[in-house]
């Protein structure tokens, strides 16, 4: 039950919204059928907003809605509804599973969202996959081929782990060649399946190209595709190695796992369609939220210090362009204001006391703008 499911139509529908929300559903495997929602949501109430999708659960959800917060984008999420329209610009929020967001937004469907590098690496690993194999069956021609994919323009600075191939701790296995042969489990098919190619490639003496691609290639090593629990792949026997997320390891240890090499390293990303229905927008957005960033990473430190001080204080606080410096009433004292990031701030103050710096004051800075 999702988009199509949650929307009432009180008057037809422009083609343009039934392609988009279609393409929707048709991609999201979702059965269709009407449930009136609390609040009425109709085609027509999208029309002219910029679609931004959000992930709808998991690890990435309440990071993706503080920065949303941040950035000024006012809304209510009704309960049960995947659609909500933002109250202050022409925005529809979409809250979508995290791995389907790629696809929407590679697909055009919708504008620009919020996901995993891990989830946009999958993807673009299954479209390649998708490409060789239409290829090799001479069904593909350049002049079918659309703008598809998505590009990044922020990394948002959260949600950080690693794609691991992971073993039995006690196991015989120590690197990812030893597994070439065998059961990997996995939700990362595509990845896996590339990852996997490049070592079969390696083992029989074939330079590998690490910027190519080795999608679709026929492999010995079996990858099998689990949607959960796939740290219990080994120990049911299923699998004798998995490739998984791993953002503490506590998961990982306490199922007798070990990882041994690394398949990709992956954070939370803001990405947009190639041809987004209001690029100023997706421009304003991203600024909103590269400012929410910049401002989790920075205070602004404030004190008073001598002038014959002023060197040495400013050494210590260079501000990310400049400090900025105030004279004060009192002669041979001056104000300076510079900001700081917030990991340093500690040391910073100590140093600034060393100098002579007084009256030294930390504030916090909830967005900002500018480079």
């Amino acid at each position: 039950m999702d988009l199509v499911n949650r929307l009432v139509f009180p008057s037809p529908p422009s083609p343009l919204l039934c392609a988009v929300l279609s393409g929707l559903a048709c991609a999201s495997f979702f059965p269709i059928y009407i449930m009136p929602p609390p609040e009425l949501i109709s085609l027509n109430s999208l029309e002219g907003r910029l679609l931004f999708a959000v992930p709808k659960k998991g690890r990435l959800l309440q990071a993706a809605l503080n920065l949303l917060e941040g950035a000024d984008i006012q809304f209510k999420r009704e309960n049960r509804l995947d659609i909500a329209l933002v109250k202050n610009l022409p925005i529809a929020l979409v809250f979508l599973p995290a791995a389907d967001i790629p696809t929407f937004v590679g697909e055009g469907r919708v504008d620009i969202g919020i996901t995993g590098y891990d989830q946009v690496q999958e993807h673009d690993a299954g479209v390649r996959a998708i490409a060789r194999a239409r290829r090799m069956s001479n069904e593909w021609s350049p002049k079918d081929e659309k703008p598809r994919g998505c590009d990044t323009i922020l990394d948002l600075g959260f949600g950080s782990c690693k794609l691991q191939i992971q073993v039995p701790a006690k196991g015989e296995y120590q690197t990812g060649k030893d597994l070439i042969g065998k059961n990997i489990g996995t939700s990362f098919v595509h990845l896996a399946s590339e990852y996997f190619a490049r070592l079969e490639l390696e083992q029989e003496g074939i330079k590998v190209d690490s910027t190519a691609s080795y999608a679709g290639r026929k492999l010995r090593t079996k990858i099998i595709e689990l949607s959960g629990s796939v740290e219990a792949a080994c120990a049911l026997g299923v699998a004798d190695g998995i490739v998984d997320l791993v953002e503490s390891g506590e998961t990982m240890k306490a199922a007798g796992l070990k990882a041994i090499e690394t398949v990709v390293e992956t954070s939370a990303i803001l990405i947009k369609s190639k041809a987004p229905s209001n690029p100023a927008m997706v421009d304003l957005i991203a600024a909103r939220i590269n400012g929410v960033i910049t401002a989790q990473k920075y205070v602004l430190c404030q004190y008073n210090v001598p002038r014959a001080q002023l060197v040495d204080a400013t050494k210590v606080t260079p501000g990310k362009r400049a400090p900025t410096v105030t004279s004060l009433e009192e002669d041979g004292w001056v104000a300076v204001s510079a900001m700081v990031e917030k990991k340093r701030i500690a040391p910073v103050m100590d140093d600034l006391t060393k100098v002579g710096a007084t009256d030294i004051l930390v504030l916090d800075i909830h967005n900002t703008r500018g480079s």
